[in-house]
C-alpha cells in the first residue's frame, strides 16, 4: 500500500449502528482478527435501535473490543500501518465515537487515518480476497439491501459508484422487520420471518409485486408492508402466519430479481451481480438472485453471512482500498450522518 509503513496491518472499527466492532487485516486482505459485539439485547425491549443507546454502547465497548483484536493479531497500535473507521452514513453519536476513536489512535501513532463510508464498505467486500479468490473487477452490479438501504448500484471502481435506483419509501430490510413485528416475532424480526417462512405456502396467500415489470430498478416496499397488516387484521392461525411469511418473503424475492433483471440491462459491461448488507443473508432473496445472475451468464457473489451484517472486516477492507490508491484522510474530515456513495470521489 503506497505511503503504509510497517508490515501492511490496517485497523478497522465499525460504530454506525447497533453493532461494535474491530477487525486487523494484513494489505493483502488477510483476516487476522476479528470481532462484533452486538447490542441486541439493549435495543429488544424498544423493538429497534435506540441511538442515544447504541452510543454509550459504543463507548463502552470498542476500546476493549480493540484490545482484544490486537492481542488475537499479534500486534499493537504501534505496529499498524493505518487506522480505518466508519464516518458516515449513520448514527451520528457512534459514528463520533469510533472515528474519534480511529483518529486517537492514528493521531499517537502517526499512523494515516482512512473515514471509510459505511456503504462502500459494503460495496467492496465482495472483492475480498476470501470472498473472490480471483479477483472481481470492476464494473459490477451491487445490491445493496439492508434495513436502512435498497439500492442498485454501479460500482464502477474505488470511490466510483453510479446509483441505478433506489427505495420510494420503505428499505426492505425495514420491511422485513415490519412485517415480522405485526406477525408477532422479535426483533429483529428478518431472521425469524424466514425461519417462520419454512414450511409455509408462498402460493396461498396473494400478495402485491410492487413495480414489478416496470422500467427502471426502483423498489417500492410499503404497499406490501400495508398488504401484510391487511392479511394479519383477518386473523390468522398459525398455519396462516407461517404461510403469510412464506408468501411475504417470496413477494419480496421476485421483485428483488426483477429490479436485478432491469438494473443489468442500464450495465451490460457488469462482470458480476453483488448482493451485500443484512438482507443478503436471507436464502430466499439469495435463491432469486442467483437465478437472475445464472440467466445473464454472470456468477452472484455474496459474502458469507457474518459479513453481510455491519462488521469491521469489510471497513478495514475498504481501508486498505483506498489507502492503495494513495487516499487517506485529514483528522479533521466530520462524520456525516448522510452520505450518499454517488457523492464519493476518489
Amino acid at each position: 500500500m503506497r505511503g503504509v509503513r510497517g508490515d501492511g496491518l490496517v485497523l478497522g472499527l465499525e460504530s454506525s449502528c447497533d453493532e461494535t466492532a474491530a477487525a486487523v487485516l494484513r494489505a493483502d486482505g488477510t483476516v487476522l482478527a476479528e470481532a462484533v459485539l452486538s447490542q441486541l439485547a439493549d435495543h429488544a425491549p424498544y423493538g429497534g435501535v435506540v441511538p442515544e443507546i447504541a452510543a454509550r454502547a459504543h463507548l463502552a465497548h470498542l476500546p476493549g473490543l480493540v484490545r482484544r483484536v490486537l492481542d488475537r493479531a499479534g500486534t499493537t497500535p504501534a505496529g499498524l500501518a493505518a487506522v480505518a473507521a466508519t464516518s458516515g452514513p449513520g448514527l451520528i453519536g457512534g459514528l463520533i465515537v469510533g472515528a474519534s476513536f480511529g483518529k486517537g489512535i492514528a493521531t499517537a501513532n502517526g499512523l494515516p487515518f482512512v473515514a471509510v463510508n459505511h456503504l462502500e464498505a459494503h460495496a467492496l467486500s465482495p472483492r475480498l480476497p476470501s470472498i473472490s479468490p480471483q479477483g472481481l473487477g470492476f464494473p459490477y452490479l451491487l445490491l445493496l439491501l439492508s434495513g436502512g438501504h435498497c439500492q442498485c448500484v454501479a460500482v464502477e471502481g474505488v470511490g466510483r459508484h453510479r446509483r441505478l435506483g433506489s427505495t420510494l419509501d420503505d428499505a426492505v430490510g425495514e420491511a422485513f422487520d415490519k412485517s415480522a413485528k405485526l406477525l408477532g416475532l422479535p426483533w429483529p424480526g428478518g431472521p425469524h420471518l424466514e425461519r417462520l417462512a419454512q414450511g409455509g405456502d408462498p402460493a396461498r396467500i396473494p400478495l402485491p409485486r410492487p413495480l414489478l415489470g416496470r422500467p427502471g430498478c426502483d423498489f417500492s416496499f410499503s404497499g406490501l408492508k400495508t398488504a401484510v397488516a391487511q392479511q394479519v387484521a383477518k386473523g390468522l392461525d398459525e398455519t396462516g402466519r407461517r404461510d403469510l411469511a412464506a408468501s411475504f418473503q417470496a413477494a419480496v424475492a421476485a421483485v428483488l430479481a426483477d429490479r436485478a433483471r432491469h438494473a443489468l440491462a442500464m450495465l451490460p459491461t457488469a462482470t458480476a451481480v453483488v448482493v451485500a448488507g443484512g438482507v443478503a443473508a436471507n436464502g430466499a432473496v439469495r435463491a432469486a438472485l442467483s437465478g437472475v445472475a445464472q440467466t445473464a451468464g454472470l456468477p452472484l457473489v455474496a459474502p458469507p453471512i457474518r459479513l453481510c451484517t455491519d462488521n469491521a472486516v469489510m471497513v478495514a477492507w475498504a481501508g486498505i482500498e483506498r489507502l492503495r490508491l494513495g487516499l487517506a484522510d485529514p483528522l479533521d474530515h466530520a462524520p456525516r450522518p448522510r452520505w450518499p456513495l454517488d457523492s464519493l470521489a476518489a
